[in-house]
């Protein structure tokens, strides 16, 4: 999600610092950044000028201390409240006082990650869709304390993206993950209780729902360690059982088993 989001910010003639744990997750961020670009080249929905313009506005880094000139932030760390936490607090001494964070959470309160901060009225969620190149939608999320020039700039900059903003409130799993997630979790119980195979369970939805890809394969694209992070916020803070994750999603995440990037999820990559 870090990836693409440098992506189509830097497509847009931002400036941007991509910010990652270490060399080789930096290196490796960059790559699919100019895989995905020349993507774009080869179907003609960008010139070759375009891209190498994209890949020179993105500048990378190692450390958050890179976010001390920039006038907006976007956390895409896991999804895993703590660290998140951490990530805003170290932000909210590092960054101008004048710059606004965002999140791109799928699930996780943004009320209580701008309470990390000293600057809660500039705090926001901006949770794109994977894959960000592609996908069309922004969930705006507004916590408790979240300003409204905070929400209208950050409005104006998705749609500066190509996005189209929607604004949601602060609730978990916002709109997306509250029905997305519950969704993907019975078609894992389907699969767990023998009803049907992977593929068919894909099939089924692909043809007769119509959706552009199966619920499993979408956990897959999505990585099936964050969708049971997501599943377990829903079931934490909603307290109500329809959240709770599918064993059999639990045991491929203790497994590896996480998706796409692992080469394995509910069904194989290459």
């Amino acid at each position: 999600m870090g990836n693409g989001i440098a992506h189509v910010c830097a497509q847009h003639g931002l400036s941007v610092t991509l910010i990652d744990v270490s060399e080789e997750r930096v290196r490796a961020a960059l790559a699919t950044v100019a895989r995905n670009l020349e993507r774009q080249v080869r179907k003609g929905a960008l010139d070759e000028a375009g891209k190498e313009a994209a890949l020179a506005r993105i500048t990378a880094a190692t450390s958050l201390e890179a976010a001390a000139q920039a006038d907006f932030v976007i956390e895409a760390a896991p999804e895993d409240q703590a660290l998140k936490f951490d990530v805003f607090r170290r932000l909210d001494g590092i960054a101008p006082p004048a710059a606004l964070l965002a999140s791109n959470t799928s699930s996780i309160s943004i009320t209580a990650m701008a309470a990390q901060t000293t600057r809660p009225e500039k705090v926001i969620g901006m949770h794109f869709m994977n894959p960000v190149p592609v996908m069309e939608l922004v969930e705006v999320v507004r916590g408790l304390a979240t300003a409204d020039a905070t929400r209208d700039a950050v409005i104006t900059l998705a749609r500066r993206l190509g996005k189209t903003p929607v604004e949601v409130k602060d609730s978990p799993g916002f709109v997306s993950n509250r029905i997305l997630a519950p969704m993907i979790n019975e078609a894992v119980y389907c699969l767990m209780e023998g009803i049907a195979e992977p593929e068919a369970i894909d099939t089924v939805m692909r043809l007769g729902m119509n959706h552009p890809m199966g619920p499993l394969a979408l956990a897959d694209l999505v990585g099936l360690d964050t969708c049971l992070a997501i599943l377990q916020v829903l079931h934490r803070d909603l307290g109500d059982d329809k959240y709770r994750p599918c064993p059999l999603l639990r045991q491929y995440v203790a497994a590896g088993w996480l998706g796409r990037k692992s080469g394995r999820g509910f069904h194989r990559y290459e």
